[in-house]
């Protein structure tokens, strides 16, 4: 019926649009060609942006590894393999994921996984040591911590 017309944009407008959306949350490669694709931008434009991006530093893989890593382990106590999972879906490198797990320390990995084990270990209610222990160990495998830490912490949890 009606036809809403699309908005056209110069390219330094877009890069502007671009810049402020970098500004607000460290981005991925990934997320920004996702955004750049949404102006239907010839190629030499959108590669313009890109390096322009980067150049002034709005776009670092490196910067958003570690910030992801630090966010999703301090504030939904993710664990290593769930953050290597999240950061190979978006495209980051290897070497940045690495580095990005330098950002984990390994005193405080393992009082999370203590901590967040005896916290839901008060929430389960169910009476059969076995099932306790399965649901237990269901819980930490989803956040993604490794299997012989996960066995280690719950048959010391639960006794």
């Amino acid at each position: 019926m009606f036809k809403q017309k699309k908005k056209s944009f110069t390219v330094n407008e877009i890069k502007r649009k671009l810049e402020n959306y970098c500004v607000y949350q460290d981005r991925c490669h990934k997320e920004v060609e996702q955004k750049i694709r949404e102006y239907n931008l010839v190629s030499e434009a959108r590669e313009f942006i890109l390096l322009s991006l980067m150049k002034d530093n709005f776009l670092n893989e490196e910067r958003f590894s570690k910030s992801f890593a630090r966010g999703k382990f301090r504030i939904k106590n993710w664990g290593k393999q769930r953050i290597i999972r999240e950061l190979k879906f978006r495209d980051i490198s290897a070497y940045n994921i690495k580095t990005a797990l330098k950002e984990i320390h390994e005193t405080e990995y393992i009082e999370t996984i203590y901590r967040i084990t005896e916290n839901r270990n008060a929430l389960i209610s169910e009476p059969n040591i076995y099932k306790r222990k399965k649901k237990l160990i269901d819980f930490l495998m989803r956040k993604g911590f490794e299997n012989e830490l996960i066995y280690e912490v719950v048959n010391k949890v639960v006794s």
